[in-house]
């Protein structure tokens, strides 16, 4: 199966093909990480850059008494903390929502990687503007959108990126979040989700059964959702 980082970065840039091997050799070697381990803490410095190759991951904050706030799931393809050595340390920290592949990146390969590759620049940094546009969406959807609308985004959203790096065939994805993890995602309580999840299954949007999640009508969901994929720029990048 192509590399789902690889698969990412060309809706950001025309990547040469020795841009997609320097890519490739560069993932090449992983870790597994079960679920529910912290990648880096608030507070740590930062020796390396993760990227997700399989499973999920997520940025997180935790309040004072114990509540978890997240604020972006990370799926394959996905650079975790990829500019975050500029500032130094971390405000958030980043955890495994289940069982993982992730590839550390020593933080100064980026910059001997990239160096004389204009394209590749380009698509890692499409990829942190991407990045800043979903927490734009997310902001939009805790501020103003209703519970229901919220986690059916979240679901349009998921989909949309995931069928980006061909892991959604036919609307099925692998999605082995939990009900507390949506909860934490949308500001809302685990008995609101369940009610919201299956609303929408009655209405036969999804279906969820153990970790497969079917998004059954995507055109329908997306309306329900108010889901407009603008912000995730997925068209495959047509310039040099």
């Amino acid at each position: 199966m192509p590399n789902p980082l690889v698969r990412k970065l060309e809706h950001g840039a025309q990547l040469s093909r020795e841009d997609k091997d320097l890519l490739a050799g560069l993932v090449a070697g992983a870790d597994s990480v079960p679920a529910h381990q912290d990648l880096i803490a608030e507070g740590a410095v930062p020796e390396n850059v993760h990227v997700v190759l399989k499973g999920f991951a997520c940025r997180y904050k935790l309040l004072p008494d114990g509540g978890r706030q997240i604020m972006a799931w990370l799926v394959p393809g996905d650079f975790c903390d990829l500019h975050v050595s500029i500032l130094g340390e971390m405000d958030h920290s980043i955890a495994t929502l289940t069982d993982s592949t992730i590839c550390y990146l020593p933080r100064n390969g980026l910059d001997a990687l990239t160096a004389g590759r204009p394209n590749l620049t380009h698509a890692l940094w499409w990829a942190t503007l991407v990045d800043e546009a979903v927490l734009r969406e997310w902001l939009v959807s805790m501020g103003r959108r209703a519970a229901a609308q919220r986690i059916a985004h979240m679901f349009c959203e998921v989909h949309a990126r995931l069928d980006a790096v061909g892991l959604a065939p036919a609307g099925l994805m692998d999605f082995p979040l939990s009900q507390t993890d949506l909860a934490d995602s949308a500001g809302l309580s685990s008995v609101h989700v369940n009610r919201v999840v299956q609303q929408l299954r009655d209405e036969g949007l999804i279906a969820w059964r153990g970790r497969i999640l079917q998004v059954i009508d995507a055109a329908a969901l997306a309306a329900f959702a108010d889901f407009n994929p603008n912000y995730l720029h997925l068209r495959r990048a047509q310039f040099a």
